[in-house]
């Protein structure tokens, strides 16, 4: 990591989120790392100086990132959906307070309703345990071409974080 943090300032039992298909722009601004809490996929980033604005607080755009993707992981971990990601159709945001250079944001996902075609998640961001965004999306569940899915991210996350694999 860069700023001088060190593995030893992520919090017990998290580990990083594995490479989801080819490298890219998730690989600019992570490592997200993420903890199994039963069906629930908690993740965290630890605010670094390549995260601030010229404010020298968390830009905004990192956290709005960091929901994004993790509230898709979130529901693949969650639920047996078959599928590599989901494309976001609507994230919005409340921004409640800054998170600050060194403080550890945590999520906590809420997977509110999974219909045929789409999921829909929330969660709240905490910055060392206070809240700093509220977040809320949309996200695509895509029927597989040709009849073959894409990949199972679920699967795998669940697989290399709990060492089971679809639920029930």
């Amino acid at each position: 990591m860069s700023d001088g943090f060190e593995m030893a300032d992520v919090p017990p039992g998290f580990v990083p989120l594995p490479p989801v298909g080819e490298a890219g722009f998730n690989d600019q601004w992570g490592p997200l790392w993420v903890k199994p809490d039963g069906d629930t996929l908690l993740g965290g980033f630890r605010v670094e100086r390549r995260h601030l604005n010229p404010n020298n607080t968390c830009h905004g755009g990192m956290l709005a990132t960091f929901v994004d993707v993790h509230l898709c992981m979130a529901a693949l971990f969650a639920r047996p959906l078959p599928a590599q990601i989901l494309p976001t159709i609507s994230l919005s945001l409340n921004y409640l307070a800054p998170a600050l250079l060194g403080t550890w944001v945590e999520a906590r996902p809420e997977i509110d309703r999974v219909t045929r075609g789409m999921v829909f998640a929330s969660a709240l961001l905490r910055a060392d345990g206070e809240p700093v965004v509220r977040g809320t999306g949309v996200f695509k569940i895509v029927k597989p071409r040709d009849g073959v899915p894409p990949g199972d991210t679920g699967d795998r996350l669940r697989r290399h974080l709990t060492g089971a694999g679809h639920p029930g």
